[in-house]
């Protein structure tokens, strides 16, 4: 009996009835995160598929990738409108004057139109597989241009990473068999359009002190990068999906297009918001493994050889390293140790 007049294996039997209690909730709430992480592993790769064969297929015939990415910021734009403003569903955050809109919105949008404008080209050069490890060369894009505006310092060590990654990109162009350095100058500028947006969000929420969430960022970025898409769209694409009449893009199709894109937008909030934007690199770094084995065994034009495969290993290696360096892999260990815990 204890001063309370309660037995001491009562109490003793209630305290691990407690812990037990707070083990399942901390299980589900990996779980849950882990589901997050799987989804947007599974909307990404999707994603990268349905706009190679869009972009690709004999019976859509639409090699449009322009006026396919204005499509998805024009649908991405209608539906936060609806959502923040008609049926006032989500709440849109506030703090953007209108110095902060030119001076970061602006060139976030325009990276971003950037990026998904020559990522898309480039699926109408090179193979999906060849694609993604180039995309490999982010880590080196993020630190060079991270290290020039003074948010990255330059070390011995990172250089190292770096190089290693960049002799892995070598090593796989080499084992490249039909390789079009169109395509490659294409995907090498959605690279530094993806790292120059990276740079540029991290500026505005360090230096700037903004946060906002996904939706939020959307709502601001997505009409800006419309608006920097059109300009391209109407010199260089509406004169040729006017003088070709046959292509054909079927609504639902479209409207599947645009819905996935938006999902994937949302998929990364999700996992952000429940994580870190470290944690989108590691659920990348999957992807791409996923995307190049797939697209090996569903394109044609996808075939790897050693030579491919060891220019991806020494690539991913140095990618390893670099991530394990950070702060992801904390995350990652102490989320291992509480699911270990509760076993």
């Amino acid at each position: 009996m204890d001063r309370s007049g309660r037995p001491l294996r009562v109490r003793g039997e209630a305290g691990m009835v407690s812990e037990m209690v707070k083990r399942i909730r901390r299980c589900g709430e990996g779980g849950i995160t882990y589901g997050y992480i799987l989804l947007y592993i599974a909307l990404s790769s999707g994603q990268i598929f349905f706009n190679k064969w869009v972009l690709s297929s004999k019976q859509i015939n639409f090699p449009y990738p322009v006026a396919l990415t204005l499509l998805h910021m024009l649908f991405s734009s209608v539906l936060c409108f609806v959502l923040t403003k008609v049926f006032k569903i989500i709440k849109i955050e506030g703090g953007i004057t209108s110095e902060i809109y030119l001076t970061s919105v602006v060139p976030i949008g325009a990276m971003f139109a950037m990026t998904l404008w020559l990522g898309n080209s480039a699926y109408l050069y090179i193979s999906v597989a060849f694609a993604q490890m180039l995309k490999a060369t982010m880590p080196v894009a993020v630190f060079f241009l991270g290290t020039a505006a003074g948010l990255e310092a330059m070390s011995c060590r990172m250089f190292v990473i770096m190089t290693v990654i960049s002799i892995g990109v070598v090593v796989a162009s080499y084992g490249e068999i039909s390789i079009s350095w169109i395509g490659v100058v294409y995907q090498m500028g959605g690279v530094v359009g993806e790292a120059s947006r990276l740079i540029f969000m991290e500026i505005f929420v360090k230096r700037k002190g903004v946060r906002l969430n996904s939706i939020s960022m959307m709502y601001y970025v997505s009409p800006c990068s419309a608006l920097c898409l059109f300009v391209p769209w109407v010199f260089l694409e509406k004169p040729k999906m006017d003088s070709s009449g046959s292509w054909n893009f079927p609504p639902i199709i479209l409207g599947l297009n645009c819905l996935c894109t938006f999902a994937l937008n949302l998929s990364v909030f999700l996992v952000i918001s429940r994580t870190s934007a470290l944690t989108i690199r590691v659920a990348g770094v999957v992807r791409d493994w996923v995307v190049v084995l797939l697209s090996a065994l569903i394109f044609s034009d996808s075939k790897l050889t050693i030579i491919n495969l060891i220019g991806y290993g020494i690539g991913f290696v140095g990618i390893y390293h670099h991530l394990r360096s950070g702060p992801v892999f904390s995350w990652i260990s102490s989320s291992l140790s509480v699911k270990s815990v509760s076993a």
